[in-house]
């Protein structure tokens, strides 16, 4: 006898998902939402570069990704503590780990 299985995405628990499609433009939401993987995004100044990386990072870890398997990089120390107290506050998720 034959068993099926019903893959289910992991629950995000009591907290509410954040709507991206209401917090972003149609191209940073276009950006976060890629499929898994490399993504090249191309953007000028004051276009929203950062804030679509943190909402990819935000996308990322609602979506099942653990923080240990994600790198964010920028160029100084400084931007990167931003970064990460930006993610952290967006979500209610414990993001030890991210790099």
């Amino acid at each position: 006898m034959a068993r099926q299985y019903t893959l289910q995405r992991p629950s995000a628990g009591p907290e509410a998902r954040i709507d991206f499609a209401g917090e972003l433009n149609a191209q940073q939401c276009a950006a976060v939402m890629a499929p898994p993987g490399p993504a090249l995004v191309i953007a000028g100044a004051g276009s929203g570069k950062t804030r679509t990386l943190i909402y990819r990072v935000a996308y990322l870890l609602e979506n099942g990704i653990a923080p240990s398997n994600i790198l964010l990089l920028t160029f100084t120390n400084k931007a990167a503590r931003e970064m990460l107290d930006r993610v952290a506050n967006l979500l209610p998720n414990d993001i030890t780990g991210l790099w």
